[in-house]
């Protein structure tokens, strides 16, 4: 074999790659793609939303639901009191409540009238003397220590299982005062602001003085008023009755409350007045 013959040339393997040939032009150069983030994928996914129309919808709903189960709860938690209330009840306690306002009006507008009399008399000494004397009486009521008639109620407590409390009686004495009882008389003792009930089931004392069922209440005030708040549903007449005690109202335009409270002079306090 000739050795200065040149060698055949050898075709280029499987996988090897070809030597570039010099006759033909480069391609341009491909920009490196940008290299993506986990953060950038992750916004990607997430912004802008891609919610169906099921999904919104239930979105709504869910809204709905949680907004008005909010309102429910705070609106239970405002009528509790009165939920179990009966349609005529819930109207009893309203009116009891437009009349409070109403005495309330009465009083200022008597004030203003008393005002008026004593600003136009032509005699204001004699007139501030009618009005200190009427003011005197008036307090004298509330005090105990003057006696009063009008309109009112007796009520008359049995107890044949003893076991009406003195608290029992006193929640009796705060109804009826908050029903605009003006005197109160219980088994012929005076109860005014400082009076409390003591003792035991059976063993009544009122203030200090020990009572015995029946258990009897004289009233001064409207008639219309008294009666009612005694019967409110869960009221005092309810929760007697479960301790097997009778309750019975009487209305009566005419009711004395004569037992008197002895007044008493205070040690240290004195009028400011000139």
């Amino acid at each position: 074999m000739n050795n200065d013959e040149n060698p055949r040339s050898e075709q280029p393997e499987d996988g090897a790659s070809a030597v570039p040939d010099a006759s033909v032009p480069p391609s341009p150069a491909q920009p490196p793609a940008q290299e993506t983030t986990g953060r950038q994928r992750l916004k990607a996914g997430l912004w802008p939303p891609r919610l169906s129309r099921a999904q919104l919808i239930v979105a709504v709903l869910l809204f709905g639901l949680g907004l008005g189960l909010a309102i429910q709860v705070r609106s239970a938690g405002d009528d509790s009191a009165l939920r179990g209330a009966r349609q005529e009840d819930l109207v009893r306690i309203l009116d009891e409540v437009d009349d409070r306002t109403q005495r309330l009006e009465d009083e200022k507008q008597r004030l203003d009238d008393q005002r008026t009399e004593l600003e136009n008399s032509s005699d204001q000494a004699e007139e501030a003397r009618k009005q200190t004397l009427e003011k005197e009486r008036q307090l004298g009521i509330l005090a105990g220590t003057v006696a009063a008639q009008g309109p009112g109620i007796t009520l008359t407590i049995t107890d044949p299982a003893r076991a009406v409390a003195p608290d029992m009686l006193l929640d009796a004495i705060q109804e009826l005062r908050a029903a605009g009882a003006e005197a109160i008389e219980v088994n012929g003792v005076r109860v005014v602001a400082n009076t409390y009930f003591s003792g035991g089931a059976g063993d009544v004392r009122v203030d200090g003085k020990k009572i015995e069922a029946p258990y009897e209440f004289t009233v001064i005030g409207k008639p219309q008023d008294l009666e009612p708040a005694l019967n409110i549903p869960g009221g005092v007449v309810q929760t007697l009755e479960k301790e097997q005690a009778t309750v019975l109202v009487e209305r009566s335009d005419d009711i004395v409350v004569d037992a008197l409270r002895p007044a008493q002079r205070p040690d240290y306090a004195r009028s400011s007045s000139p």
